[in-house]
Parts: structure tokens; sequence; C-alpha cells
């Protein structure tokens, strides 16, 4: 990359050379100089071609006034001054040139930190649209609810009157109902005495049949038993007698196995007898 000198150091050489060449210094343009050096912009080699001409310009009045020795001195001196003042410019550029490649350096780190800020800024401004978002559906939602409130409060209120009036209308029936009764309960037990008297008569005569019924019951009853009594008396005859009866037959029994043995043997000698 060219130093921000370049432009100026390199048109005073060409300049310098094209005199050395043979041209004069009042012949010397822009298009000359640009042709040689290729580099900068024609305004800056105007301005730094016309310093250099009135430079030349003096340097030459001073040579006509003064002694050759004298002059030739100067221009020595002069020679060494703008060297010495081209190598100051020179290295103030490379500072300066040092200072714009910081200053370019910083300028690209602010860039990026300027980028970032502004994708933090969309960023903050996306989280703050959507912020503003949810606020405004929860208003909408709180507004909502706040209606809803409203008109629930309003049920409220109607449904405690109507519950007023259905308790004010059921405790007047409710009353209505307690006179009734009570007027019903009166008659009830007007007729319930009347009912009472009779139904004691008749359980006093309900009461003499039982009595004569029980009578009767407890006669039969004792029949009954007698009679049981002489049941139990047969039965146990009949009991005697069926074991005297059975005693007869176990005895009969054993007379006829008796007798049966004594058949057997006899038949057996019989049949040795017979067969002897």
């Amino acid at each position: 990359m060219s130093r921000i000198s370049d432009t100026r150091i390199r048109t005073r050489e060409a300049a310098a050379r094209l005199v050395t060449s043979g041209r004069l210094a009042h012949e010397l343009t822009v298009d000359l100089i640009y042709a040689e050096i290729r580099q900068g912009s024609r305004t800056t080699i105007n301005d730094e071609l016309k310093l250099w001409k009135d430079e030349q310009a003096r340097n030459d009045a001073l040579a006509a006034a003064l002694p050759p020795a004298v002059a030739s001195a100067m221009l020595s001196v002069w020679a060494l001054a703008v060297g010495q003042g081209e190598q100051v410019f020179a290295q103030r550029g490379d500072e300066l040139e040092a200072e714009a490649a910081a200053a370019i350096t910083r300028a690209g780190a602010l860039e990026t930190a300027h980028a970032e800020l502004r994708a933090e800024v969309r960023t903050v401004r996306g989280q703050l649209d959507d912020q503003q978002a949810r606020l405004a559906t929860a208003l909408t939602e709180q507004a909502q609810a706040h209606a809803g409130r409203d008109a629930a409060l309003l049920q409220a209120e109607a449904a405690v009157a109507e519950r007023d009036a259905i308790r004010a209308r059921s405790e007047q029936a409710l009353r209505d109902l307690q006179s009734a009764y009570a007027l019903e309960l009166e008659a009830l037990r007007t007729t319930h005495a009347g009912h009472e008297a009779a139904l004691r008569v008749e359980v006093d005569q309900a009461t003499a049949r039982l009595e004569g019924v029980q009578k009767r019951v407890m006669l039969q009853t004792e029949e009954a038993r007698d009679a049981q009594r002489r049941a139990e008396a047969a039965l146990a005859k009949t009991r005697q007698r069926n074991e005297q009866f059975i005693a007869d037959v176990q005895r009969i029994s054993a007379d006829a196995a008796e007798h049966r043995r004594l058949a057997e043997r006899h038949e057996k000698q019989l049949a040795c007898c017979l067969t002897g």
C-alpha cells in the first residue's frame, strides 16, 4: 500500500527528473507528472507541482541575484533542507499512515461493535415488541376477566334477589302450611278422641270374649293333657308287649336253629347208614 506522502514526493522527484532530462520547469504539466508516477489524484499532483514550481522560481531568482559561489552554497543548503524536510515529511507520513491504519482498525472494531449493538437493539426491539404483544394480550384478557367478573356479579346479585324472593315465598307457604296443619291436627285429635272411645268399648268387649275363649282353651288343654297321659300309658303297655314279643321271637328263633342243627345231623347219620 502506498504511503499518503508518496504522491507528493514522487511528484517532486518526477519534476526533477524531467528538468534534468532537458525540460524547463514552467513547461511541466500535471499530465506529464501523472504519466511518470501513475498514481494519486490530479488535484494533489497539481498542488504539489505548483509548490515545486514556486520553489524553483525562487531558487532561480536567488541564484541570479547572488554570486555563483553563494548561490551554489545556498542551493546546497536548500537541497539538504529539502531532503531533510522530505525525510521528516516521510517519517511523519509513516506515522500518519500507522495512525490511519490504527484508526481504520478502530473503525472496523467500532463498526463490528456497532453491528453487534444494532443486532442487540433489533433483539431488544423484538423482545420489546413481544412483550408489548403479551401486554396487549394480558390487557385484553384482563378486560375480558373484568367483564366476566361484572357479569358474574350481576348474576350473583340477581341470584341473591331471587333467593330472597324464594325464601319469602317459602316462609309464607310454610306459615300457611303450619296453620292448615294445626287446623287439620285439631280435627284429627277430635276425631281420634271419638275413635279412641269407640275403640275402648270394642277392646273391652273383645277382652271379655277373649277371657271366655281362654277358659275354654284351658279346659280343652287339660282334657288334651289327660288324653296324652292315657296315650302314654297305653304306649308303655304296648312297648312292654313288644319287648315280650321280641324275646319270644328270639327264643323261638334259637329253638328253630337248634332243630335245624339236629335235623342236619340226623340227615348226615341217615346218609351214612344208607351208604354203608
